[in-house]
């Protein structure tokens, strides 16, 4: 069938029905389908939090580096929030196709306890993988960012040496471990910052089953990266200040990159807790009231999510076609096409169960 045809008779056409690929790349998505293929999702897992890591990360040192050293226009904390929010929108970009971009230990750990991914079956269960593939990817970020900013970093060690500071802030949000590791000053009241982490986290997790809400014309996968971006921004923009890490990878792979870096005097003590736990809490929270409050089963779904919805765990695990097929998408225009809302129906669950 031409390409033509499948366009007239509103069949998938793959990127093979338009470009054909060299032979050798053929043969590794052969292979890949058949063998490799939650190792690409582990693989994409691991870019999703590196890339939002990666530039949130290099801000914050900006940040550190140039108010140590003295140095104007380095960074602030509206860089910060933009850079964090870019990583997102990029992570999600490249990565989300590929396995289903949760990019946070709390989103998936809230699809397995309500969405019907792999449940939890010991250390070589695939969920189990994807949390230290993402922690993996914070930590890999980390560790470059501080490999790029080097010379600066030294720099900020020497001064604070040499004023006889460095003991007492290398530990904290505005000192050398703190642009791996996430800390708050000495003396700080933990319960007001768990409640910080705890609300902070609950809102940025509602904007993210929004997202995913199919029946949200508001929020068009397209929209989803970037709303989810802003909100990550917004949360760093309010309340960073008052300690705070959104994601248990970020703050786990930072932390170990940190202590990697000084030891284990950056571990955090009971506050590596609260930035923990507090995000997988809040994620699952957000996501019941999100289905309690937000979602009617009595709406439509918009022609804009039938083929992201399609894939078996779309939006929470991977984007294989079911049985090694692509469904029959509905365009935009089907519903007029059809005579009946019921025959529109019946077209939608064919795609929707293929």
């Amino acid at each position: 069938m031409t390409v033509d045809e499948r366009l007239r008779d509103h069949q998938p056409i793959h990127y093979a029905d338009v470009y054909e690929r060299p032979v050798f790349m053929q043969r590794w998505e052969r292979l890949r389908h058949r063998q490799a293929h939650e190792v690409v999702q582990l693989i994409a897992e691991a870019w999703g939090v590196f890339s939002f890591c990666y530039p949130g990360v290099g801000a914050t040192a900006a940040l550190i580096v140039g108010n140590t050293l003295g140095l104007q226009n380095y960074g602030s904390f509206l860089t910060i929030g933009f850079a964090y929010a870019m990583g997102i929108v990029f992570a999600l970009v490249t990565g989300a196709s590929t396995s289903g971009g949760h990019i946070n230990p709390g989103v998936t750990v809230t699809l397995v306890l309500f969405k019907g991914f792999p449940k939890w079956k010991g250390v070589r269960s695939r969920n189990v993988r994807y949390i230290l593939a993402q922690i993996l990817g914070g930590y890999v970020a980390c560790l470059l960012v501080y490999v790029q900013w080097h010379n600066q970093i030294k720099q900020v060690e020497a001064m604070l040496i040499a004023n006889g500071t460095f003991d007492s802030v290398v530990f904290t949000s505005s000192g050398p471990a703190g642009i791996s590791g996430i800390y708050v000053a000495p003396g700080t009241n933990l319960g007001f910052v768990f409640v910080n982490e705890l609300v902070a986290d609950f809102f940025i997790a509602m904007v993210i089953w929004t997202t995913l809400d199919p029946t949200n014309f508001s929020a068009p996968p397209a929209a989803g990266p970037w709303l989810v971006g802003l909100a990550y921004a917004a949360a760093v923009w309010a309340f960073a200040g008052a300690g705070l890490a959104t994601n248990t990878a970020r703050d786990l792979g930072g932390r170990l990159a940190a202590m990697t870096i000084y030891g284990s005097g950056a571990s955090g003590g009971h506050y590596a807790a609260i930035t923990a736990l507090a995000n997988i809490l809040s994620t699952n929270a957000a996501y019941v009231m999100y289905e309690l409050v937000f979602k009617d089963s009595s709406r439509g779904i918009y022609h804009c999510y039938a083929c992201f919805e399609a894939l078996p765990n779309s939006g929470h695990g991977t984007c294989r076609p079911r049985h090694g097929r692509v469904m029959n998408c509905a365009s935009a225009d089907d519903g007029l096409r059809h005579k009946s809302r019921t025959a529109f129906v019946r077209h939608l669950q064919r795609g929707l169960t293929a």
